[in-house]
């Protein structure tokens, strides 16, 4: 007698405890706390945007500064001649970041799935970090300032900075199976959210002495993490002398047929024996898919294109929220970058939450649909945020619930789904690739709408609601296939 669907997954999501060992607790600390990391190292830059701004703009045009004499020297480091034309040049090199950055995702991903993720991951950390460093610290102690160089060490960033989600979300994939996997990953995905509020919390403690110093201490944080991933990270369980996942769908396969008759009414012949066994050696291969094999996979493209919508306005909050509040409302910047916590709080708490619904309804796309809706109305409310300090704390946690929650949930669980699906069950070397493809059509998506944030900052978020039409129409399609 058949036994129903749901029944048949209840002994999956006990194995999801009775399966974990230390080691899975290892891997998913060290992952999570290595992108959160690099997303405090990018953190940086935006709850710092204030300073490095006045820095670049003239005294005479800036009111904060005291007047000092002689004005040629100490105003030599002026790149711009006023405060609007430095606000336009941060946001160009948030625009070549995250051009950088998707084009970065997609050939880690495919390098991700060829060389070890360790060594990838660990390159990629420290690489970064010494980037960071010569960007805003090094240059503001040689007093070396030019825009040309900015810009050239910021596509780098973005390059170094993209070998980091493929390869973590590759290694949780590795190690945590199906069962549970909204779970787990839309509460391990809080480690971008994460790595904010520790971007924030350092730039602010360490502001008053000069935005160099925030980035010297993220930098600092983020190399000794690359050193300890490469040394202590495992990329697969059989590593360790462990299963591998799906090794237990196949001894359970073996359990049936030896609970089989001996002989029965199977006309299978001897020559098919062998060939079955013959394939299954060669199956256990892995053999790393191609970049288009990827995305002609089901809900590869719908996703990418649904993540592209919603990385726009996620990275609106992400890159000029400290910078709208500081201007907006007049509020002192580490008041501000200390207030935009609470936009990542509720993207932590949307994650995990959505994720489990996602578990218990065994379908992620209705969840991302009903929360991308209500995003709408948040997004909304929030442009009408008044200039109350609660009142604007509640309503970007409410928004970074219903906007952050289902872009962890895309960019770690379904990727993850994407990459171990049944279509390539036997070609394990596909969950990096998978995973670059959607975050860096995302970062495609939101690198487009930089410039429309350049016109008015983060007022141009209630307009880019209507977006949202694409990814939840998207999601509700997609919910066929998962």
């Amino acid at each position: 007698m058949a036994v129903p669907g749901g029944l048949q997954r209840q002994p999956a999501n006990r194995g999801l405890v009775s399966h974990c060992t230390h080691h899975h607790i290892v891997v998913f600390l060290l992952t999570f706390f290595s992108y959160s990391l690099l997303h405090a190292s990018r953190k940086t830059f935006s709850n710092v945007k204030v300073s490095i701004s006045n820095q670049w703009t003239p005294s005479c045009l800036n009111s904060t500064a005291p007047e000092l004499r002689p004005y040629e020297l100490w105003n030599s480091s002026h790149l711009f001649e006023s405060a609007e034309e430095a606000t336009l040049f941060l946001g160009t090199l948030d625009t070549i970041f995250l051009f950088s950055y998707a084009v970065g995702l997609f050939v880690s991903g495919i390098v991700g799935d060829r060389v070890n993720l360790r060594w990838v991951l660990s390159f990629g950390m420290c690489s970064s970090a010494l980037v960071v460093f010569s960007f805003g610290t090094l240059t503001e102690w040689l007093h070396f300032y030019n825009k040309w160089f900015y810009c050239c060490l910021w596509v780098v960033n973005g390059l170094l900075q993209s070998t980091g989600w493929p390869c973590v979300v590759a290694v949780m994939g590795n190690w945590f199976g199906k069962a549970g996997r909204g779970f787990v990953f839309g509460l391990w995905s809080a480690c971008a959210s994460v790595g904010n509020i520790l971007g924030a919390f350092l730039a602010s403690c360490v502001l008053k002495y000069g935005y160099e110093y925030a980035f010297l201490v993220t930098a600092s944080v983020q190399f000794a993490g690359g050193v300890i991933v490469f040394f202590g990270l495992l990329t697969s369980p059989k590593e360790v002398g462990l299963p591998e996942l799906g090794a237990d769908e196949d001894e359970a396969n073996l359990e049936e047929d030896a609970n089989r008759p001996l002989m029965g009414n199977d006309d299978v012949d001897d020559d098919d024996q062998n060939y079955s066994i013959q394939a299954t050696d060669n199956d256990n291969q892995p053999k790393a898919i191609g970049f288009f094999q990827a995305c002609c996979l089901p809900g590869v493209v719908l996703y990418s294109l649904a993540y592209a919508c919603l990385k726009l306005v996620n990275y609106s909050f992400f890159f000029w929220l400290p910078f709208y509040l500081s201007s907006n409302f007049g509020w002192k910047e580490a008041e501000a970058d200390q207030l935009s916590i609470w936009y990542d709080v509720g993207g932590i708490i949307g994650g995990t939450i959505q994720g489990l619904i996602s578990d218990v309804l065994q379908k992620r796309a209705p969840v991302l649909a009903v929360s991308l809706l209500f995003a709408v109305g948040s997004l909304f409310g929030y442009s009408r945020s008044p200039n109350s300090k609660p009142i604007n704390a509640v309503i970007m946690a409410i928004t970074g619930f219903f906007i952050g929650g289902p872009s962890n949930m895309i960019s770690s669980a379904i990727s993850a789904d994407l990459g171990r699906q049944d279509l390539v069950k036997g070609s394990s070397e596909a969950l990096a690739t998978v995973t670059g493809i959607v975050d860096g059509t995302g970062s495609i998506g939101a690198a487009v709408g930089q410039p429309e944030l350049l016109l008015g900052h983060l007022i141009v978020c209630w307009i880019s609601s209507l977006v949202f039409i694409w990814p939840s129409m998207s999601c509700w399609v997609t919910a066929t296939i998962m």
